[in-house]
């Protein structure tokens, strides 16, 4: 049987439409590979994304004994989190909101059989 080692970003500052474009970058890849794709993809979501990759490896390194080379990134997904809501008067007092948008991502890894 298969170890699943789950880590959580909850609340990241970025749109989950614009987090979505990185995370299907590393979906099924190894984390190794991920970790340098992410390291060189020219996108703000890809620096949470690559330390939650990293942080997830180093906990299974740790408290499960599983080995970084032998793990692959088994799911990965990002939902919609809280968005708020910012009152803005624009041209002849019309309300105009500013919406800024979070999101939160799941990454699951796994080892390889």
């Amino acid at each position: 049987m298969a170890q699943d080692v789950i880590a959580k970003l909850n609340n990241i500052g970025i749109s989950a439409q614009k987090t979505r474009l990185v995370v299907n970058l590393v979906r099924g890849k190894s984390v190794n590979e991920a970790l340098n794709i992410l390291k060189f993809t020219n996108k703000v979501s890809a620096e949470p994304i690559y330390k939650l990759i990293a942080s997830a490896a180093a906990n299974a390194e740790e408290n499960f004994g599983l080995d970084r080379n032998d793990m692959y990134v088994h799911t990965i997904y990002c939902d919609e989190a809280a968005t708020r809501r910012w009152r803005y008067f624009g041209a002849r007092g019309r309300f105009k909101p500013i919406f800024r948008r979070t999101s939160h991502v799941t990454v699951v890894l796994r080892e390889r059989e």
